[in-house]
Formats: structure tokens, C-alpha cells, sequence
């Protein structure tokens, strides 16, 4: 199992909209440490641009089963549209939606 960075793995209550859970991350950011979430497999999308982070994420996704956590990280600044877009269409849940250091880090739950 792998971990990262996420303060509400045990309230899925609050995933409401992607907008919200932005806001919500960044209200966390301070104190994000103390939290952490568990995700099955993991993407490095950085150096990547429009539509290849989402187009990977979809295959690997395809690979896993139903339940399980994806982690993307990417640096395309397209990936801020994308990423939600695709999980809304797709019927995967976005957990987060966090950007740090210049990347963008997203946790998906596969449908």
C-alpha cells in the first residue's frame, strides 16, 4: 500500500465538488501532515502535456479493480480541467486535488 497526503480519507462526507475539495486542500495545507492517505498505484505525469496525463490515467485505471485509489501527479497546467472533467465523465470519484511544488497531485477512486 502506498500513502500520501490527504486530511479527509475518513470523511468521505466532505467530497462534495471538485471547487470545494480545492478549497478545502488548501485550507489544510498547513497542517496536511498530520493526515495521510492510502492509494494503490501511482502515476508520474510531470513533463506531460494535454491529453496524455488523462490518457494514461484511463489505462491504468482500466487496470484495477473497482474500489481502488489512483495517484497522478502532473505539472500541465490543462491537468486543473482535465483531470476533474475526466472523473465526472468517467464516473471515478476525485478525492483530491492538491498542488504542491509546481505539481498538481490528484487521488482517484475507481468506480
Amino acid at each position: 500500500m502506498h500513502y500520501s497526503l490527504c486530511p479527509y480519507i475518513s470523511h468521505p462526507e466532505h467530497l462534495v465538488t471538485t471547487q470545494a475539495l480545492t478549497t478545502r486542500w488548501t485550507k489544510c495545507n498547513i497542517a496536511h501532515s498530520a493526515f495521510l492517505m492510502e492509494f494503490d498505484d501511482e502515476i508520474d505525469a510531470t513533463g506531460l502535456l494535454c491529453p496524455l496525463p488523462v490518457l494514461k490515467a484511463a489505462k491504468r485505471l482500466r487496470s484495477l479493480p473497482s474500489g481502488s485509489v489512483l495517484k497522478i501527479e502532473a505539472d500541465d497546467p490543462a491537468a486543473v480541467i482535465d483531470v476533474p472533467h475526466f472523473c465526472k465523465e468517467q464516473g471515478h470519484t476525485l478525492l483530491t486535488a492538491n498542488e504542491s511544488g509546481g505539481k498538481q497531485v490528484y487521488l482517484i477512486r475507481r468506480r
